[in-house]
């Protein structure tokens, strides 16, 4: 349904660019394939299959969650957009080349150099950690039509203040579902040196919330009332 923006002008619900989730959907999975088993040096590898397919598997269930709840943010996540803040585009590169690294690191330490033998018992508390990232980010996206790939105040699409579901607890919940996601994805696949590029992802995280937070309050009107009333960015009750 339609619906206002700040000057009270109608906004009608963003149409998702077809194409655009055709070839990016390809690209990723072929990208996502290649980091894994390229370094790997071998199709024979049953834990960098299995994370594959439980990937793929719990992606479809979200998708179809989010087309039912919330399709918007579908659109808004796969269509371009201008006015992406400029120090974004490089905190999302540089968010998107580290996250990635922990493919392949994954996968020389486990099939090749053995650098830091992983039991499964361990694995499993990373597929527990990484499927309660995918399911919290998938909340946030749910409470959450804004919820874009970059940084912009979004005046094209009637942005307002989001403070239901997780947004009740926390202002970044996406991210903080993020690092149960990262951390989950380097144990799920049986490397703890993968844990490095982890915790460094993390750390980007920190520092685009940061930033993303001080521009909601200067930018978006009743972000800074709703920062007063919700405290906390990542951690509930600690920061």
């Amino acid at each position: 349904m339609p619906i206002t923006n700040a000057s009270n002008e109608l906004v009608q619900p963003e149409q998702i660019d077809r194409r655009r989730l055709v070839t990016s959907t390809a690209a990723t999975l072929v990208i996502f394939a290649l980091c894994l088993f390229v370094p790997a040096g071998t199709l024979a590898w049953f834990r960098g299959w299995l994370f594959f397919a439980i990937t793929m598997a719990t992606g479809i269930v979200l998708w179809i969650y989010l087309k039912r709840v919330n399709p918007d943010v579908i659109a808004a996540r796969v269509n371009r957009h201008t006015g992406t803040k400029p120090w974004d585009k490089w905190i999302v590169t540089l968010l998107i080349t580290v996250m990635t690294t922990i493919l392949p690191v994954a996968a020389l330490d486990d099939t090749r150099f053995h650098w830091s033998p992983v039991a499964w018992w361990v694995c499993a508390i990373g597929y527990v950690m990484f499927l309660a990232g995918m399911a919290g980010m998938a909340w946030a996206e749910g409470h959450n039509r804004f919820f874009e790939p970059t940084v912009r105040i979004q005046t094209d699409r009637g942005h307002h203040v989001i403070d239901s579901g997780p947004y009740a607890v926390i202002r970044h919940p996406g991210y903080a579902a993020a690092f149960l996601l990262v951390v989950g994805m380097a144990l799920a696949l049986g490397s703890y040196w993968a844990l490095i590029p982890a915790v460094i992802t993390c750390m980007i995280l920190v520092v685009r919330t940061i930033l993303e937070d001080r521009t909601l309050q200067a930018e978006l009107p009743g972000y800074r009332e709703y920062a007063q009333r919700v405290r906390s960015r990542l951690i509930p009750g600690i920061w």
